[in-house]
């Protein structure tokens, strides 16, 4: 999956799309850092270790760059940006059942608003799944020669307890 370039000073209003969801009784708001347990533990649980990590260095910065989307005090979303590097957007997902409701759209938007009022004019989309939606939103393009970016060489899980690799000989 290719990183894919935004430009922050042409982004769509997100303020209407808030809204909708507010009035449905659904919150797009910044996490606050007394909530990092509960919603790193959400992440892990809905899309693994990785993402939760990933999501826990977001929980690092001042203020807090994971915006989170609520309903009636359950986390069903979560958008980070500055978490897997500077100026970059990711992780972001929403719970299976709500997909398709206009709340990843809505996080995402949030989180490139947020980027923008910080200053940067341009954001990275770290090995972008969805490309045509980030495409048909925000107008990102990919960026050439940019797969599998940052993301080469992933680390593998450790082996269970009692199993690891022979000690190096000598």
């Amino acid at each position: 999956m290719p990183d894919m370039l935004v430009r922050l000073y042409d982004l769509p209003e997100v303020t209407p799309l808030v809204r909708r969801l507010a009035d449905r009784g659904i919150v797009i708001r910044r996490a606050m850092a007394h909530e990092k347990l509960p919603v790193v533990a959400w992440v892990r649980c809905a899309f693994g270790d990785g993402w939760a990590g990933e999501c826990e260095v977001a929980f690092s910065r001042l203020p807090v760059s994971c915006l989170i989307a609520t309903d009636q005090g359950a986390v069903i979303g979560f958008a980070c940006h500055e978490s897997t590097s500077r100026g970059f957007f990711g992780p972001t997902g929403v719970a299976e059942d709500r997909r398709g409701s206009g709340i990843g759209k809505a996080l995402f938007l949030s989180c490139l608003h947020a980027m923008a009022a910080g200053g940067y004019a341009y954001a990275i989309i770290g090995g972008a799944g969805p490309t045509a939606f980030y495409t048909r939103t925000v107008g990102a393009m990919p960026i050439p020669g940019s797969d599998p970016g940052i993301y080469r060489d992933p680390l593998r899980a450790p082996e269970p307890h009692g199993t690891a690799p022979p000690a190096p000989a000598g």
